[in-house]
């Protein structure tokens, strides 16, 4: 069994098609179905079956393609890693966020971390909280920021690095929008703009209105930060965001105030797998993330 069948075995998995996977692999149609049809013979099983003008994975095939997946994923951080042991300025990190840490926060520390080591590269995904935590299990990453921090999630592993306080986000024109303070009971009668199912600044904010008394109406949901500023700021209704989602990004802007009883807050965690060694850069990253936000917290202790 040779490399090259797995490589050529795995791209005509995730396209369907021989055609297809040839043109992406720059190679002839024919040297695909061979090398296709000889690891078969090797196994003495079918991976594919036609369906119309496609392939399809048989069930054995799927089998078969997970660890496939697996076992290049473990190859290609292999060679990272030798790269990295000969010059670990030359690594790459692959990182995950959420949504409201990539206006400012990520942008920051990446800059900040740049400047030491100015040759790693990031390739970065954004996702939700679930899906950071499945990226994270299966090494589609090596480290996430997360919010709120997992407490129960046996795959992963990490470090509480920061809270951080939710504001109330108003109309500029709303009768509260000149308060220093506002109770969150106050809004009870607001329609909300809210995050989407799955985006875990939702049930942050939904458990805080119950704990004030009320369930918040929901006018308006969204996946993004700037979207709920703007449709805030519109006037189609309140909302509560983290200070780090807060910067401005364009001119149309809500006003924002400080919300006590209850007081509203998100940890935000970095994660990586709880039994996987992290590349060297990554580790490097981890290890100056660590000192930034201590730093950081040491600097202002009531953030």
């Amino acid at each position: 069994m040779e490399l090259r069948q797995l490589q050529y075995f795995l791209k005509v998995a995730q396209k369907e098609h021989v055609t297809k996977a040839a043109e992406e692999l720059h190679v002839a149609q024919s040297a695909v179905s061979r090398q296709i049809h000889q690891l078969e013979q090797e196994l003495g099983v079918d991976l594919f079956m036609q369906k119309g003008r496609n392939l399809q994975l048989t069930p054995v095939g799927q089998l078969f393609c997970k660890r496939v997946e697996t076992l290049l994923k473990d190859l290609e951080r292999s060679v990272a890693e030798v790269h990295e042991f000969l010059d670990p300025e030359l690594g790459e990190i692959r990182i995950g966020f959420p949504h409201s840490l990539g206006t400012h926060l990520i942008p920051s520390i990446v800059a900040e971390f740049r400047r030491h080591y100015p040759n790693v590269r990031f390739r970065f995904k954004q996702g939700t909280y679930a899906s950071l935590i499945k990226d994270v299990s299966s090494g589609e990453v090596d480290l996430a920021f997360i919010s709120p921090f997992p407490e129960n999630e046996g795959n992963v592993a990490g470090d509480i690095v920061m809270t951080e306080e939710l504001f109330a986000i108003l109309p500029q024109h709303h009768p509260l929008a000149g308060e220093t303070v506002i109770r969150l009971e106050q809004l009870r009668d607001e329609k909300f703009v809210l995050f989407s199912q799955g985006y875990s600044l939702r049930p942050i904010v939904w458990q805080a209105c119950i704990q004030a008394g009320f369930k918040p109406q929901i006018a308006f949901e969204g996946g993004e930060t700037d979207t709920i500023r703007g449709l805030v700021a519109a006037g189609m209704g309140v909302s509560l965001l983290p200070e780090t989602a807060l910067y401005q990004t364009n001119p149309m802007q809500p006003a924002q105030v400080r919300v006590i009883e209850p007081a509203v807050t998100r940890t935000v965690g970095i994660i990586h797998r709880s039994d996987g060694k992290l590349p060297l850069v990554a580790r490097s990253f981890r290890t100056f993330l660590l000192t930034y936000f201590k730093d950081k917290n040491n600097n202002n202790p009531e953030g």
